[in-house]
């Protein structure tokens, strides 16, 4: 018992009777201080005294799609962080092929009493995947927040970066470089920001007095083999320009273009989606759509915190503007193209 004073003392920075007062429902301790004290149990893996076990927890699910993709480990270290300014702790849970589902981590935290949850990606943005586990927590009434676009049906306040803006700078660029045949690497059919995505690209094409062929439109899963894949049966049809739905999908198709001894950007340029970590690094450079990732997580937890603490926040999505940084990777089309 002494030890574990001491510990939870020193992870919160208060004095072991301070600790002592919490752990024994005495008074003159303040709600901030008794909170961090409990979080500190939670976190060092202490139980809590049985008449504080019914509280909830401050804990936080983080989870996310996967951790490959460098736009979520980014995504969750902002969160993180703006989750600890606010006194909550992530529980990170991320997803690997045939390891714990998404579903199977919902039950893990629910189990924890955790205070919330964000998903930043995930199957709440897929039409066709399995939801019961978001409705479940939505019927404990657990607060949620989603970073990303959702499928309807899901009244759960979301951050997304405005996908339909990012494609329409990605293509006008193209344009403007003299690009007449531009694909689109985008995920699979029932992905919603993939889906805003064509919509764009459709409404752009047509704005600018032409229009997207059916045979210029790929999808993949989101990797750099599937980009490589759905680049190849667009040189193939002869694009000269390639907007990605993601960066490594546009690293896939930086490769393809150099398995067929093309030369990027001189034969084929190529824009990616999220500005994520090393893409100045990349041989050439990658052009590319910037997410507002400290922006989005930072409300995301706004979001959070405000339905923690019992208040009411919109059920609606919150747009954040992208921003085109053009690079390396795209140059003027080559004559005759």
């Amino acid at each position: 018992m002494t030890r574990r004073l001491a510990q939870v003392a020193k992870k919160v920075g208060v004095s072991e009777a301070t600790v002592s007062r919490v752990l024994n429902g005495k008074p003159g301790v303040s709600e901030a201080t008794r909170q961090s004290v409990l979080t500190a149990l939670d976190v060092l893996g202490y139980e809590r005294p049985t008449q504080l076990r019914g509280e909830r927890a401050r804990l936080v699910g983080l989870v996310l799609p996967e951790l490959q993709n460098p736009i979520f480990p980014a995504f969750a270290e902002v969160i993180g962080g703006a989750l600890a300014q606010q006194g909550l702790t992530p529980v990170l849970c991320t997803q690997t092929k045939g390891g714990v589902s998404e579903a199977d981590y919902v039950e893990l935290l629910l189990q924890q009493q955790v205070s919330g949850v964000v998903f930043a990606g995930g199957l709440f943005a897929q039409a066709d995947a399995p939801h019961e586990h978001y409705r479940l927590l939505a019927e404990r009434r657990i607060p949620v927040v989603l970073v990303n676009a959702a499928i309807e049906g899901l009244d759960f306040p979301c951050v997304a970066c405005d996908d339909a803006v990012a494609v329409e700078q990605s293509w006008r660029h193209l344009v403007s470089l003299g690009h007449e045949r531009i694909g689109l690497v985008l995920g699979p059919a029932d992905h919603i920001p993939s889906r805003r995505k064509l919509a764009s690209a459709e409404r752009t094409a047509k704005a600018l007095g032409s229009a997207l062929r059916p045979e210029f439109v790929e999808r993949s899963m989101f990797s750099l083999e599937g980009g490589q894949a759905a680049a190849s049966r667009l040189l193939e049809r002869g694009v000269t320009g390639i907007v990605c739905a993601s960066d490594p999908l546009a690293l896939g198709a930086v490769r393809a273009a150099r398995r067929r001894g093309l030369s990027v950007p001189g034969d084929v340029s190529v824009v990616g989606y999220d500005d994520s970590a090393f893409m100045t690094c990349t041989e050439p450079p990658l052009t590319t759509v910037r997410q507002p990732i400290e922006a989005m997580g930072r409300a995301a937890v706004e979001l959070l915190a405000t339905q923690i603490e019992g208040s009411e926040v919109p059920h609606s999505e919150l747009l954040f503007e992208p921003e085109l940084v053009v690079r390396g990777s795209t140059a003027q089309a080559a004559a005759g193209s």
